[in-house]
């Protein structure tokens, strides 16, 4: 039976309820006045049920459609601005004991090299992380307890926080690695990481099992259930996601939205961020061999119905998807974005992009200069924040600033100053230019006249080179 408050896999991911929620979805979807009704009450910015937000991603009827695009983009700008977060990757080894067949990094695979980073090569990808401006990185590691034990992802986070290079600092560690214990969970807690991010690849269960024969992740139910385990363990922060394009795509997202009900309904918190990516060409997978690859129309959609349905998620898109695709998404909710990106393993150390360790093609190859560059000019915030993780606003402590609309307060100034530190210490003088012109602008939003005077103040401290302010 369906229970989002149980704590077994298949209880709050009810295959039953999956199924009927799609029928539901598909038996209403020309039905304008039940559509008009869930449009209304997604404009009040509460949220959707995952059969509500199913109707609205079955919905063909062009004119809704618009409109829950258009609604998408306000939620978004009502609960997060015009700013845009920005991370990178962080590929520390690519030793895995599973056999997952959309991964190249599964244990069959005899052509890819394989490679772990010694400490001393984590602190030089640190630096050239740090030299083209980041503050932010998602550290990703596959699942192998003999070379990938947990005392090693631990001891690269100890790492990562202990470089600073000229004025670089990477200030928040977010941890992307297999399912584990409480135990470690909380020992990933207490080694101060920010959000703790697994993506689920596919919530059908046969699907699940068939695309994960054999290794530790086969598991489905110890898989699905970890961020219950992860939040056990003292971690405020979670992060969602499925690979689109292994099984269907509406099931996918009734399961996704189903798990961030899950998460509210016991934790009192849904998902910090959840991430959409796509199956892409890496090594020795091609992504034609899967049956359910969707359209970018169709994967627009479901980021416009996912910001509707959890405003107060983040969104990310990542570097698996084209500089086109990522300028037409973005508007319809997305919050972060990766920049410069390389997902080999030891790849930020070399000039040219190594291609031989590759998790998946990188499609937007842009630098985060560039990155940066575009997004100023499409009229947004690129930035390199980390204050709330760094202030212990995190957990439900977030949730209740943002769902208020309260957090714009501080996510405003401390992007701009931010920002200033990238213009200042990385940017091209086109980026520099357009940023100076940008965050003038910017400032003349600020409506607090005390935080008005305290960023203004900072900004010039910044010039002088003192970093590291934040509300």
């Amino acid at each position: 039976m369906y229970d989002p408050k149980s704590l077994k896999a298949e209880e709050f991911i009810c295959d039953k309820e999956v199924q009927d929620t799609i029928s539901y979805a598909e038996e209403n979807k020309e039905n304008i006045a039940l559509i008009d009704e869930i449009i209304e009450k997604a404009k009040k910015r509460k949220g959707l049920t995952h059969r509500e937000a199913s109707v609205l991603l079955a919905c063909e009827i062009p004119e809704k459609i618009e409109q829950i695009y258009d609604l998408a983009e306000q939620i978004k700008k009502d609960f997060y601005g015009n700013r845009i977060v920005m991370f990178a990757p962080l590929y520390l080894s690519n030793y895995c004991v599973n056999k997952c067949v959309y991964c190249p990094y599964h244990m069959q695979n005899k052509t890819i090299p394989r490679k772990k980073l010694t400490q001393e090569e984590v602190k030089q990808e640190v630096i050239a992380l740090q030299d083209m401006g980041h503050k932010r990185l998602a550290i990703e590691a596959g699942e192998d307890p003999v070379n990938n034990p947990i005392e090693y992802i631990l001891d690269c986070i100890h790492t990562i926080y202990s470089i600073k290079h000229k004025n670089g600092a990477i200030r928040r560690v977010n941890v992307n690695i297999a399912a584990t214990t409480v135990e470690n969970y909380r020992k990933l807690s207490e080694a101060g990481i920010g959000t703790y991010i697994l993506f689920q690849e596919t919530y059908h269960k046969e699907t699940y099992e068939k695309l994960h024969p054999a290794g530790p992740k086969h598991n489905y139910a110890y898989h699905t259930e970890a961020m219950d385990r992860a939040m056990e363990g003292g971690i405020d922060d979670v992060g969602l996601g499925v690979l689109f394009g292994l099984d269907l795509y509406k099931y996918e997202f009734a399961a996704l939205l189903m798990h961030a009900e899950h998460l509210e309904a016991v934790h009192g918190v849904g998902p910090h961020t959840i991430s959409v990516p796509r199956v892409k060409k890496a090594d020795d997978i091609d992504p034609s061999k899967f049956d359910n690859g969707i359209s970018d129309d169709i994967f627009c959609k479901i980021a416009a119905c996912i910001r509707v349905a959890v405003p107060y998620t983040g969104m990310i898109i990542s570097t698996r998807e084209s500089a086109d695709l990522r300028e037409n998404i973005i508007r319809l909710g997305v919050s972060q974005i990766s920049g410069g990106s390389r997902t080999s393993v030891g790849g930020y150390q070399e000039e040219e992009r190594p291609h031989d360790t590759e998790q998946f093609d990188v499609s937007d190859q842009r630098t985060l200069d560039e990155v940066v560059n575009w997004l100023m000019t499409a009229g947004y915030i690129p930035s390199f924040c980390t204050a709330c993780y760094r202030e212990g606003r995190t957990g439900d402590r977030f949730m209740s600033l943002c769902k208020s609309g309260q957090i714009l307060n501080c996510c405003h100034p401390n992007a701009l100053m931010t920002l200033k530190e990238y213009l200042m210490d990385y940017a091209s003088e086109d980026t520099r230019r357009k940023g100076e012109i940008l965050i003038e602008k910017e400032m003349e939003k600020i409506t607090n006249p005390k935080v008005k005077e305290i960023a203004s103040q900072r900004l010039q401290l910044i010039e002088q080179g003192i970093r590291d302010f934040r509300f």
